[in-house]
This record gives C-alpha cells, sequence and structure tokens, in this order.
C-alpha cells in the first residue's frame, strides 16, 4: 500500500520519529508487510519427500502512526499578532487569506506564490505571543511551521506604540525554539507605513527594514525585490537533506513474561511460526516444537519459572508446557 502526502509530512509511531519527507519524490516504508509462506516443495525432507500442506503467511505490521504536515516555503512572514501579514501575503500574491482588524485571524497557516520570472512560495505564519517557544498562544503548533521555511520575513506593525520591542520578541521567540532560525536569511518589514507617516522605520527597526503600506503601495516594489533575492539567497545555502533514517537498537529475538498463572513468549520470530504452522498436522506441529527448543524457548520459559503443565500463550495461540526429558 502506498500512501501519497504532501512535502513535508513527518511520520511518527510510539518510539518516535520514523520518516521526515521533505523534498519531491522521497519514500519511506512506516510498516512493513508479512513475509510470505512457504510451498510444500520447500517443505520436503528425507522423510517426507513431497509434504501435503504449506506454511501460512507471516501478518504484517499493524501500527498506530502519528502523522503531521508543516509546510515547506521559500519565505515565511513572521510577527506578532495583527501585525498584517495576511494582507501582505494578499498583495504580494493571489492568496485570499482571511483578513481582520482583531489579533489571531490567521490560526493556520496560508500559502501563495510571489513573483514573476523567479517564483517563490512564501507562508504567512499565524501570529506569535511573548512566550510562544513555551507553548502560548499556540506557540509551538506555529513555530513548527516557521522551521520549515528557508528564510523569514520579520514582520512589524510601525503604528504599534514600541515597533522595535515588538521585533524583538519576535526575534527572542524564534531563536528560543530553535537556535538555527536566528541564522536564517532574513529581512526586516515595516507595515502600516501609512497609519505612521512620521516613524523612522530605519532607526527602529535597523537600516535594511523596509516600510511598506498595502493601502498606498508605498515599498512595495522594493520590497517584492528583496524577496526574490532573500528566495535566491535561501535556495543556495539550503543544505541537501537525504532521507531520515531511523537506527534503533536490535531486539532480542523473543522475551518470556510472567501474566498472572501463565507465560506470553513475545517475539516476531517465534510469533510468526506458530501463525504460520497447521496445528491440525501432527508433522507440522513436532516440526514447530523442534524449532522452539532449538532456539531456546524451552529454556527461557524453564528460566521464567514455567513448570510442566503450565499455559504458555505465543501470538494467540495457547499451549500446555511439556518439556523435552521433563
Amino acid at each position: 500500500l502506498v500512501i501519497l502526502v504532501p512535502d513535508g509530512t513527518r511520520v511518527e509511531d510510539e518510539h518516535g520519529l520514523l520518516a521526515d519527507l521533505v523534498g519531491s519524490g522521497i519514500r519511506a516504508v512506516v510498516a512493513r508487510g508479512g513475509r510470505g509462506g512457504r510451498g510444500n516443495a520447500s517443505l520436503a525432507t528425507s522423510r517426507d519427500r513431497v509434504p501435503s500442506g504449506a506454511e501460512a503467511g507471516e501478518p504484517g505490521e499493524d501500527k498506530r502512526l502519528s502523522v503531521e504536515l508543516r509546510i515547506v516555503a521559500d519565505v515565511g512572514l513572521v510577527g506578532l499578532p495583527n501585525a498584517g501579514k495576511s494582507t501582505l501575503l494578499a498583495t504580494l500574491t493571489a492568496a485570499h487569506p482571511k483578513i481582520a482588524d482583531y489579533p489571531f485571524t490567521t490560526l493556520s497557516p496560508n500559502l501563495g506564490v510571489a513573483g514573476e520570472e523567479e517564483r517563490f512560495v512564501v507562508a504567512d505564519v499565524p501570529g506569535l505571543v511573548e512566550g510562544a517557544h513555551e507553548g502560548k498562544g499556540l506557540g509551538h503548533r506555529f513555530l513548527r511551521h516557521v522551521s520549515r521555511c528557508r528564510a523569514l520575513v520579520l514582520v512589524v506593525d510601525l503604528s504599534a506604540p514600541e515597533p522595535a520591542v515588538d521585533l524583538a520578541t519576535v526575534r527572542a521567540e524564534l531563536e528560543a525554539y530553535d537556535r538555527a532560525m536566528a541564522a536564517r536569511p532574513s529581512l526586516v518589514v515595516g507595515t502600516k507605513r501609512d497609519l505612521a507617516p512620521d516613524v523612522d522605520p530605519q532607526a527602529l527597526l535597523g537600516s535594511a527594514a523596509i516600510a511598506v503600506s498595502a493601502v498606498t503601495g508605498e515599498g512595495l516594489d522594493r520590497l517584492r525585490e528583496r524577496l526574490a533575492a532573500l528566495a535566491r539567497e535561501a535556495s543556495a545555502v539550503a543544505e541537501e537533506r537525504s532521507a531520515y533514517v531511523v537506527l534503533r537498537p536490535a531486539r532480542p529475538r523473543f522475551v518470556v513474561k510472567r501474566e498472572g498463572e501463565r507465560f506470553r513468549v513475545i517475539g516476531r520470530d517465534v510469533e510468526r511460526w506458530v501463525s504460520e504452522t497447521d496445528l491440525d498436522d501432527s508433522v507440522k506441529l513436532e516440526r514447530l516444537q523442534r524449532r522452539l527448543v532449538r532456539e531456546g524457548v524451552e529454556r527461557e520459559l524453564a528460566s521464567a519459572g514455567a513448570r510442566r503443565g503450565d499455559e504458555v500463550v505465543i501470538g494467540d495461540v495457547a499451549f500446555e508446557f511439556l518439556p523435552e526429558g521433563g
């Protein structure tokens, strides 16, 4: 079974991350099917040259998976709530995000494609609040998407009481969540210039800051040029990512656990051997018993305290413990 997922999908199980699928065509096996059973020709012995039966196939893996999409964008618009990120996205691209004059209008990322000759993807990330790196204001949920953006545009409302403090807050939250994000190519943009005509954006936000107004169009052409250059820079420095490979310690072939008055043998191989065996066939049942003895299952059961006549469960089948010579 092949399941198609969007670029940027992460897959986890109860043990942690299984696959981080970033890039076109990346594949990962997260649950394996069972191995097919052997036919009668493979079961022939010197005593039984033409066996009448065959082995059943092995069950496939049964897993509960968590699948999460983290958007992948060339440029991410990041800022406090109501900083004008959605308006900026709508102005620069053909996207139509929800826009309103109150905080937290955007609760999920919006994507748009900007540029003419050089096209790049812009993401409007929901607004951050102080303490976002600790999860405040759904901060972890939003910052996960920021981590996928190759370059960042720090959006600040020039009409706010303290734009410089707002910028410092955004930078601090990004660095507290992931220091690597602070080192990414970035650009500072002051929005709502029409509401703050007397403010000196360079003095407040740095000499490289760009002041824009979606109402008057001031600064938008310059911003488009800078965004295209920023997307190129981010693409040039982006590291080539390989498929995520999970390396975990090898598990023992089987373990024996006591469950009240009975014992359970847990292990992929021993459970497969039992499920493949026709227990109504005395020859196959004898073959299974010899195999379990050879693999040390009987010895481990005895070490765990199993006595003759005790119930032993392997997979979905219960047996009576009848050790050889005991």
